[in-house]
């Protein structure tokens, strides 16, 4: 078994030195945190080394170099690196993900680029993937990868990570591409984000582009189970935390505090992108210069940006529109002894931002959206003194687990100045507490952490899923359970009928049986051998009218009325409803559109399979809750089906009608197959030996399972062919 991280760019540098070309490695957060895995599992890198060679002589070198290091070099031409990743991944994903939906920029070629390298990154995969291994794909420039390694290696369990937000279905529901997207990620056994928040927004995406349920945190696929979960990415944090030990540390911090004179010193740290709310940043300082004239000259902001990108437009406006207000804002405060904004362009060392962390008395990070922002956990993870205030917005995903910070509305000038003063003016003991609450909750959650919390959650995917396969009927268990079927002299076969028989609808009088499943039944029905009954929650006319020429006998209502040798039998009164049940559930069905109340003899049935998902919920919660004092009072039950939810007597059940119906003789076979909750109380009712196919999501009550109604059809056929 191996560890294959796929990651857009891979890990190292190239570096021309004496006209030859050498690698050199370039570890990051991610490499970091895998290197510290505690395994001995061999790991191989799939990427981009960053550059374009036209010389194939010198290119085939390189990757000759990087297969000694077990790195794998995806290699790409200026036109895919230009359409993929500065258009497709950076031009729509990065914009609208960040939600600077006016900054989308939408060209044919990217989308049809995207795929096309998407593709590549899986042919070069492909040369060294095994089933039994595990593939950990990084981040928005491979999202159709997932799909495309699990169509042609089924088994092999894989992972994704999203490192920036996932946008509000509102905004990803605007990519024409959305559903491709989305299909591309669910090949993953384990979908993963650094926040709960992106978690909510990427199953809201997949319930309404979609169309698929999501069980906590689980998405059931045929046969599959994907999960998502949350991360929260770490740091290195000893790193940090022991830089100051560094005796060369140490020494440029102190000679930065003596540049910088008695200041106090804000910090910030990014790379040039309009997310990260540079210019609002410098807003804000000047506004506080202008409204708190004391610290003039008393307090300096320290701001490094790093490059990136300023061959674009809008990048190199940004650039622009930087220079042009720290020059304003230092033109109209300097004085001949201070300067008030200290700007650098330029990328920092480890050795260099250390020993700014050190010495700055605050860390403002205020980007509008940021996926995590760990310029907010290196500054706190520096600061061995425990002195020093961390200014973090709470659009960044950072704040979940840092709420130590000042938080603030990275939108709001006035709330970020006024954090500045209470930072300034905070005692030094309020800010040690601060730090150290922090310092704990980072030290923990390091980056090794973090690496080994998805591989591990990523075993226990691979584990469900393979219980999942023992379930599901294949080649193996079809055939053991043809050759009981075969064998049985006396046949007991109860078959629920919606999700079951037929496919759901919209509108529940439109899903009668077709052609087809009459057929089946009517054959079924013709063997001697066979005792056939359908199980329902239909009321009794409604089967009647759709069944009732078939020589089978039904359960209706959930087992309140059963038909036996032709004749229908009641096990209950007819109900007579109290108003004001019905009353609640009708206000339901008014505020909820395309909902609808079924009213049954013996039940009552709230139906919500075509609303929206997040308003079904909402309603579904409000009406339990408006039904339990009233329904206790008449000893009647509330049962969540699927997407429904029905009021009845809890006397019977479909549980009770399997055992009364199990009592009225020896059968040596008994099948029972159904989709829903409601028949899971069936198949506990059953003894050990039955056989109980859950069709749909698996379920623990049932031996087997059928991933969708029409491969149900199909093992039926088979079963009596």
């Amino acid at each position: 078994m191996k560890l294959i991280i796929i990651s857009n760019r891979l890990p190292l540098k190239v570096v021309e030195e004496e006209n030859e070309y050498k690698v050199v490695p370039s570890p990051g957060g991610l490499s970091t945190g895998l290197n510290s895995l505690e395994t001995n599992i061999e790991t191989h890198w799939v990427g981009w080394t960053g550059m374009y060679l036209e010389d194939l002589h010198e290119q085939e070198k390189i990757d000759k170099q990087l297969a000694d290091l077990n790195f794998h070099s995806v290699n790409l031409t200026p036109s895919q690196i230009e359409n993929y990743y500065e258009g497709y991944s950076n031009s729509v994903i990065w914009p609208l993900s960040h939600y600077f939906f006016s900054n989308v920029r939408y060209n044919n070629d990217f989308w049809t680029v995207y795929k096309e390298v998407n593709a590549l990154f899986c042919e070069k995969a492909m040369e060294i993937i095994e089933p039994d291994d595990i593939v950990w794909i990084q981040d928005y420039q491979l999202m159709l990868l997932p799909r495309m390694i699990r169509e042609r290696i089924p088994e092999v369990s894989i992972g994704y990570f999203h490192h920036i937000p996932f946008p509000s279905y509102e905004l990803f529901r605007c990519l024409p591409e959305r559903s491709d997207i989305l299909n591309g990620l669910l090949g993953a056994d384990l979908v993963a984000f650094h926040t709960h928040g992106y978690m909510r927004h990427f199953i809201s995406a997949v319930y309404r582009v979609l169309k698929l349920d999501c069980n906590l945190d689980e998405i059931h696929l045929d046969g599959r189970i994907v999960d998502v979960d949350a991360f929260p990415m770490g740091i290195n944090y000893d790193m940090y935390h022991n830089a100051l030990l560094n005796p060369d540390i140490k020494k440029q911090a102190e000679k930065l505090r003596g540049e910088f004179g008695n200041s106090k010193l804000i910090l910030s740290v990014d790379r040039l992108d309009y997310s990260k709310g540079i210019l609002m940043r410098l807003r804000c300082f000047e506004g506080f210069l202008a409204n708190q004239p004391q610290y003039r000259g008393k307090v300096s902001l320290i701001m490094i940006v790093a490059p990136s990108r300023d061959n674009v437009d809008i990048y190199a406006k940004l650039k622009e529109d930087i220079d042009q207000k720290v020059g304003a804002v230092n033109g109209k405060y300097a004085t001949a002894g201070w300067q008030p904004i200290n700007y650098f362009y330029r990328s920092f060392v480890f050795e260099e931002i250390a020993a700014l962390y050190h010495i700055s008395d605050i860390c403002l990070v205020n980007p509008f959206r940021d996926g995590m922002n760990l310029v907010a956990k290196e500054y706190i993870a520096t600061k061995r003194d425990g002195k020093g205030v961390l200014i973090l917005s709470e659009m960044a995903g950072a704040s979940i687990e840092l709420s130590d910070a000042l938080i603030v509305n990275p939108t709001n000038i006035k709330e970020i100045e006024n954090a500045l003063l209470i930072a300034l003016e905070m005692p030094e003991e309020e800010q040690k507490a601060a730090i150290a609450n922090m310092q704990e909750i980072i030290s923990s959650q390091h980056v090794g952490q973090w690496a080994k919390d998805f591989i591990d959650e990523l075993f226990l995917v691979k584990k469900k899923n393979k219980e999942l396969q023992k379930k599901i009927i294949v080649r193996k268990n079809f055939k053991e359970i043809k050759d009981a079927y075969q064998k049985a002299q006396k046949r007991l076969i109860i078959l629920d009928y919606d999700g079951t028989l037929v496919s759901f609808h919209c509108n529940p009088m439109k899903a009668s049986p077709t052609i087809e499943v009459l057929d089946l039944l009517e054959k079924m029905c013709a063997d001697s051998h066979n005792r056939m009954i359908i199980s329902s929650g239909r009321d009794k006319q409604t089967l009647e009218d759709w069944l009732g020429h078939l020589p089978l006998d039904m359960a209706a209502e959930h087992g309140m009325f059963y038909k036996e040798n032709g004749i229908w039998k009641s096990k209950v009164q007819t109900i007579e409803w109290d108003q004001e049940i019905i009353d609640i559930i009708k206000h339901t069905v008014k505020k909820t559109p395309r909902s609808k109340l079924e009213i049954k003899e013996t039940a009552l049935v709230f139906h919500y399979r075509d609303v929206d998902v997040w308003l079904a919920e909402l309603r579904v919660t409000q009406l339990i809750n408006a039904l339990i004092n009233p329904a206790s009072r008449q000893n009647l039950q509330i049962m969540k089906g699927n997407k429904i939810v029905e009021i009845k007597s809890g006397e019977f059940n479909k549980g009770s009608e399997a055992l009364r119906l199990i009592s009225q003789s020896e059968y040596d076979f008994v099948m029972a197959i159904g989709d829903d909750t409601t028949d899971e109380e069936m198949f506990m009712a059953l003894p050990d030996t039955a056989i109980t196919i859950k069709v749909g999501d698996p379920s623990n009550a049932a031996r087997y399972n059928i991933p969708k109604q029409a491969l149900n059809i199909d093992f039926l056929k088979k079963l009596i062919k």
